[in-house]
């Protein structure tokens, strides 16, 4: 990997942080090029596991660096997100671990489904050009490495059910009350 300096990471090292969420800890990891992983319940021992997966996919192994400006404005944005305060994301975005569909449905998801919308698994496969291919998609929602800033939340199942998620699926329904979609759980 090449380093960037603008980006102030260490040699261009990828960089990560634990942030403390109300949907509970979430890791952000980001590369020169953007925010290339969100990770759900990052307990040590899941962020163990996902830093080890990053070591291995991108080469080089990733630095604890909340200050990095990449990563704290990643950070901001998800924080900003979560009180409500923000409905796009608008960091950089490193898609190097994921390709081909499901890389095209995520792009599609980020770019096609705003805030407070949801879409089906059959809607978002038809408008890549997979009709037919819902289930496909569902696999590349558990597949997405970017969750919340790459909003598989808002993919639903087309009876009205709200799918699967990766996050579990209080972390789901919350997300979607958050956007106004379902209501505000009652405890």
């Amino acid at each position: 990997m090449s380093s960037h300096g603008q980006d102030g990471q260490r040699d261009g090292a990828p960089v990560w942080a634990v942030v403390e969420t109300d949907i509970g800890p979430l890791m952000l990891a980001a590369t020169g090029a953007g925010l290339v992983n969100v990770v759900f319940h990052a307990t040590a021992a899941v962020r163990d596991r996902a830093l080890e997966r990053l070591t291995e996919r991108l080469g080089a192994a990733p630095v604890e660096d909340p200050a990095a400006p990449l990563l704290a404005e990643a950070i901001r944005q998800v924080q900003a997100y979560l009180a409500g305060e923000r409905h796009t994301f608008d960091v950089p975005l490193d898609w190097s671990l994921i390709s081909g569909f499901n890389r095209a449905v995520l792009r599609e998801l980020a770019t096609g489904v705003p805030f407070g919308e949801v879409v089906g698994y059959g809607d978002l496969a038809r408008r890549v050009g997979r009709p037919g291919g819902a289930q496909a998609v569902g696999m590349a929602m558990g597949a997405n490495p970017l969750p919340v800033v790459v909003p598989c939340h808002r993919v639903v199942e087309s009876d009205g059910g709200i799918g699967g998620f990766g996050g579990g699926l209080e972390t789901k329904r919350r997300l979607l009350a958050l956007e106004g979609v379902l209501p505000e759980p009652l405890f």
